[in-house]
């Protein structure tokens, strides 16, 4: 089943102010919640996400019936990606060393602004493209 295209770029936006939080306090706990949005994003996809709950709860009943779907499976991967980057900087700014907490969070913070402000996911792109490469039969 399709999904809105506007909630995985609501949950991007939210996505970006927590992790630009965290690169600014270096706060762990934050991340670790981060990295818990991400986990129930990429285990149920973007819907069973924190921010996804918030986007049908809050936001929809506001903005109306959507115009445009996508494909889950796309967002759904770059959950899984994120999660793989907060992972990281959650190693990095709670065991150490610190600037694998800054690079892992700026990268993820980098893709998830991208979605945010351009509807570029880069995730749901690396996806396409692993799809492409799997289906050539290397």
């Amino acid at each position: 089943m399709d999904i809105d295209v506007r909630g995985p770029r609501f949950g991007a936006a939210v996505t970006t102010a927590v992790l630009a939080v965290v690169l600014v306090t270096g706060s762990a706990w934050l991340l670790a919640w981060q990295t818990l949005a991400f986990a129930l994003g990429a285990a149920g996809g973007v819907g069973r996400s924190p921010y996804g709950w918030l986007f049908r709860k809050a936001v929809r009943l506001r903005i109306g019936p959507p115009a445009e779907f996508e494909a889950p499976e796309p967002p759904r991967f770059a959950q899984a990606v994120g999660l793989v980057f907060a992972g990281l900087g959650l190693v990095g700014y709670a065991l150490g060393p610190g600037w694998l907490g800054v690079a892992a969070t700026a990268a993820a913070l980098a893709a998830a602004s991208l979605n945010a402000a351009f509807g570029y996911c880069l995730g749901c792109e690396m996806y396409l493209l692993v799809r492409r490469l799997r289906a050539m039969h290397w």
